[in-house]
Order: C-alpha cells, then sequence, then structure tokens
C-alpha cells in the first residue's frame, strides 16, 4: 500500500494542542499498516515565543501567529483547532472554506448558531471532520460500547455519570485570559455544562442513544470575579455545577452531575448503565477496568467482576503490549487520529462528526436552558446518534 502524507496545520499549542500533536506523533509507531501518515506542517499560536518553543519541542516544520495565514496555506491538508471555544466557528469555516478537513476540540461551540453553521460549512466543501470526544477512544469504554449493543444488557433502564472537579474552590482566583479562559463565559459559553458535561452527554448518546428531554439545575458559587484582561471586578456568566435528569429515546432515565466543587476530585468522570439482565460501569480513574454484573449467572457467584481490558481481542489492544499492561489517558488521542486517518482510506466518516457534536450541543443548550426557566425543556435531538 502506498503511503499518503497527511498535513498537519495545529492552531493552538495548548494542553490539547499537545495531546494532538502526541497522537500525530505515535500513530504510525502503532498502527503501521494505515495507508497515511501525518506529517507535522505546522503549529499556531499568538505568541511567537510560545508557539516558536513548541514547534521546536514537537517537531513541527514551521510556526504561524495568525491562524488565517495557517488556513490559507497550500502545505496543508488539515486544520486541528485546539484554541478557546469562541474562535471554533471562525476557524472551522475559513478551513473548510478552503478546501480543507478539519478536526475540532469539543465541545464544537459555544452556542447551537454557530455550531450549525460550522456543521453547514463542512457540508458545503465536502471535507473531512471530526470532534475530539476522545474518551470514546479508551478500550473499555469501546468494549462497553460493543456490550450494549450486543444485546447482553437487555433493556436499559437507567444511565448515570458524572464528572467532577476541584480546581475553582476559591474565590480568589480570576477569570478570563491565559489558562482560565474557561472561567469567562465570553471565551468559553458555558463552564461545566459544555467543557465537562458534554463529554458525560457525547459517550452516554453513543452508548444508549438519543436525550429526549431534560431538566437541569445550575449554580455559580462564586458571583463575581477579578478579570485578568480588563482588570476589573466583574460578574461571572459560566455555570460552576450542573445537576440534570433526562428521558433517553429508548425509555430510559437518566441522570448527570458535573462540578468544579467537589474537593478532593481532580477529574473523577464515571457512568453506570443498568439493564433488565446485566449493568456496566467504568470510572476514568481505572480506565483500563469495565466493571460488569450479570442476573443470568448462577446465584452462588452472581456478583460484580472487574474486567481487565488489556487482551488483544478487546477494542484497540491488539496494538499496544501484552495482556496485563495498561495503557493512558494520552492513547485515546492516538485511537482517534487512527480512526480518522482510516477514515481517510476506507471514505467513511470518523465520528463523532460535527453533525454528530452538534447534537451534543444541543443537549447542552437545554440543559443551560431548562435550568434558566426551572421547566422541562426538549432537546430536539432524534434517532441513533454515533
Amino acid at each position: 500500500m502506498s503511503e499518503k502524507t497527511l498535513r498537519i496545520g495545529l492552531v493552538g499549542c495548548g494542553f490539547m494542542g499537545r495531546t494532538h500533536s502526541n497522537g500525530y506523533k505515535r500513530v504510525g509507531d502503532f498502527f503501521p499498516t494505515l495507508s497515511y501518515r501525518p506529517v507535522l506542517q505546522a503549529v499556531c499560536s499568538r505568541s511567537r515565543n510560545n508557539v516558536q518553543a513548541f514547534s521546536q519541542q514537537w517537531g513541527y516544520e514551521s510556526f504561524e501567529t495568525d491562524w488565517k495565514t495557517l488556513v490559507n496555506r497550500n502545505d496543508i491538508d488539515a486544520v486541528d483547532i485546539c484554541t478557546p471555544n469562541d474562535t471554533h466557528e471562525q476557524i472551522a469555516v475559513a478551513a473548510a472554506k478552503a478546501g480543507k478537513m478539519v478536526l475540532c476540540e469539543k465541545p464544537l461551540s459555544r452556542t447551537l448558531e454557530e455550531g450549525n453553521r460550522m456543521v453547514d460549512a463542512v457540508k458545503k466543501a465536502g471535507v473531512a471532520n471530526t470532534v475530539w470526544y476522545n474518551y470514546r477512544r479508551l478500550p473499555a469504554v469501546s468494549l462497553a460500547k460493543q456490550l450494549v449493543d450486543s444485546g447482553k444488557l437487555g433493556k436499559i433502564f437507567h444511565y448515570r455519570a458524572n464528572f467532577l472537579q476541584d480546581w475553582t474552590i476559591n474565590a480568589d482566583l480570576p477569570q478570563g485570559g491565559t489558562g482560565l479562559w474557561r472561567m469567562d463565559v465570553d471565551a468559553a459559553g458555558s463552564g461545566v455544562t459544555g467543557d465537562l458535561l458534554a463529554h458525560c452527554i457525547d459517550t452516554a448518546m453513543w452508548l444508549n442513544g438519543a436525550i429526549k428531554d431534560v431538566s437541569a439545575v445550575t449554580e455559580t458559587f462564586v458571583k463575581q470575579r477579578l478579570h485578568q484582561l480588563t482588570g476589573k471586578v466583574q460578574p461571572v456568566g459560566i455555570d460552576d455545577a450542573c445537576i440534570f435528569h433526562c428521558h433517553f429515546e429508548n425509555g430510559s432515565l437518566g441522570l448527570f452531575e458535573s462540578t468544579r466543587y467537589a474537593r478532593g476530585h481532580k477529574a473523577l468522570y464515571t457512568f453506570e448503565i443498568n439493564g433488565e439482565h446485566a449493568s456496566i460501569r467504568w470510572d476514568l480513574h481505572d480506565l483500563n477496568r469495565l466493571e460488569y454484573f450479570d442476573h443470568r449467572d448462577e446465584s452462588i457467584v452472581r456478583g460484580w467482576r472487574s474486567i481487565h481490558v488489556t487482551d488483544g481481542d478487546q477494542p484497540y489492544m491488539d496494538k499496544w503490549w501484552v495482556p496485563g499492561l495498561g495503557i493512558g489517558y494520552e492513547h485515546s488521542f492516538v485511537h482517534q487520529v487512527a480512526d480518522f486517518l482510516k477514515s481517510l482510506e476506507d471514505g467513511s466518516a470518523c465520528h463523532p462528526t460535527f453533525e454528530d457534536a452538534l447534537q451534543t450541543q444541543k443537549v447542552c443548550e437545554a440543559v443551560l436552558s431548562s435550568a434558566s426557566s426551572k421547566s422541562w425543556k426538549d432537546t430536539g435531538v432524534k434517532g441513533k446518534q454515533y
């Protein structure tokens, strides 16, 4: 099979820029049969010093300080957006118009209107696209998908998930600017709903189907914070915590919670699914394990079992080490790069696409609207989600 190059133009050199770059660099080592090979062609950031250092550290061939210049370069095949949420639409639409493939960090956008314009742009241009909801690509989560799709759980009754952090429990923490843009509603669009619950919602609809309607409560515990860019104390517009319950299209009930005010938790992401025959649950802190309970087991041995997802016949694990040796968070990004490259080979979509991620955006907006109005809200999401 002849090798083809995919010249990557990365916009943003923060945390997500690192995870994506690592994925591009390692994918060929562990997925050697893919016909496409990523080339780190250019990286872009507004700070010349930062982007130059990033470029040298990660092995990019060049760098830019204006994303418009990068998007319009003839030597870029795919634009990867790793910037704050308020820039996603502008960069994605421009990249699509320039005929580039577009990969975008989650969430797709700040608002449904922005997301719709992004979906329209990639459809009109006919360019390949995907959104980096990376937790789908952890082997234990992918195994959960296989178990649900196989029917082993039977009819689903409950889906519950939470994503808990504690890093903003400090009234003196400022908002806005480098490192704290997630605290600024103009840059982020929302707080934990778009940042953390979006992950939970994407995984939930991938595993359990469409979320029909929601009833939510949000809270902002610190009402005013100093803004780093203006130097003024300003109202805080993001949600620090969110709880919602919902109906899935398949008749099951959902319960979701996310907060940045759960002392002792840095990134506790869990989900559990209860069906008529069996249940499964997963915890990011023990990401190589999937717990499974099957009521059809003999009563004398019936109980929760811990499946160590490291065998070669389990999702993705044939590419890594020998059974018993786990992998980590960063490997989910390697897997997403591999899946994107494979989709280019066979002409399929690499889910979640922009259109898939728009469904998650619909749920996020319904959650925020429900919390604001103190009423149930329909999501407008129908059918199977990917």
